[in-house]
């Protein structure tokens, strides 16, 4: 008996969404992705519904009821000033989330744009262009961080400065490297004899080719985005009091950690979860996106 082999797609709109199905059902499959995705979700679902869930004002003080244990009243206890830590971990997901956001948005059309033009265009381009990105690379990212930081001011916009300026140079390097792959191929060599600029190329054919690789490299950084946020914040280089920032909450409750140890852990286990959350997905995309480099 003759089986009849799978109809071809009738578009590229067609093959495209059949590409999507077969990634989503793969993705679906991996658990721990799953649990990633329902760590990420839960810190989402944190920040969006953060004035409706907490049961105090974030930043108000209550002296007479300073550093009480976890209870029905105050669920993950109080700090030093007797503000919720509840209140102010709901509220400070959507610091940490705002800071992964524009991190993200900055950092992987930066790197991706120089680094697609350093591998498409060679010579004194790529020098110039990969030159640049080693200086960024030689630094341990939290180190220059916490220089730049220092150099322009602590506050939680120069942190997110501080934190893109730091992470760019890694997806110029995977988007070049790709780019040097892409750039003999006959399609390519295609495109140009039909009369296509070299902006189309760029745009159109080189650059989407890409992005899976520089989108599995920035699911996985998200985790390092949270954590080296919050070290600026711990340091005091993040965001400033009394932001109920993860990193600044952990700082200020660590001189309690023998006796009220939730002040400060409670924080850091928020930290914990996010960047698991993040790391997961990022295994997961990049299982489903870039096969050759899963683990098995």
């Amino acid at each position: 008996m003759t089986v009849a082999a799978p109809a071809a797609p009738a578009s590229r709109l067609e093959a495209r969404m059949e590409g999507l199905r077969l990634a989503v059902s793969a993705f679906l499959r991996n658990p721990l992705a799953l649990v990633g995705v329902v760590l990420v979700l839960g810190l989402v679902a944190m920040a969006g519904f953060a004035p409706l869930l907490a049961a105090y004002d974030p930043s108000a003080q209550d002296l007479a009821n300073r550093l009480l244990p976890p209870s029905a009243a105050h669920l993950f206890g109080t700090d030093e000033l007797g503000r919720d830590i509840a209140s102010r971990i709901l509220f400070g997901a959507r610091i940490t989330l705002r800071i992964v956001a524009l991190v993200a948005v900055i950092v992987a059309p930066l790197g991706l744009i120089i680094g697609v033009a350093a591998g498409y265009f060679g010579g004194l381009v790529e020098s110039v262009l990969m030159r640049v990105t080693d200086v960024f690379l030689a630094f341990p990212k939290l180190i220059l961080a916490l220089a730049l930081v220092s150099a322009i001011g602590p506050s939680l916009e120069n942190a997110i400065v501080a934190i893109a300026a730091t992470s760019w140079p890694a997806y110029a390097r995977v988007a070049r490297a790709e780019t040097v792959s892409l750039r003999g191929a006959d399609f390519i060599a295609a495109v140009r004899l039909l009369g296509a600029s070299h902006a189309r190329v760029l745009l159109r054919h080189i650059a989407p080719l890409c992005a899976s690789s520089v989108l599995v490299r920035l699911t996985l950084d998200m985790a390092g985005i949270v954590l080296t946020a919050a070290g600026l914040g711990f340091l005091g280089l993040g965001a400033q009091p009394p932001t109920p920032e993860w990193g600044a909450m952990m700082a200020a409750g660590r001189q309690y950690l023998t006796d009220q140890w939730w002040v400060a852990a409670v924080p850091g286990l928020a930290i914990l979860f996010a960047s698991l959350g993040f790391n997961l997905v990022g295994d997961g995309l990049r299982d489903v996106l870039d096969p050759k480099e899963s683990r098995g």
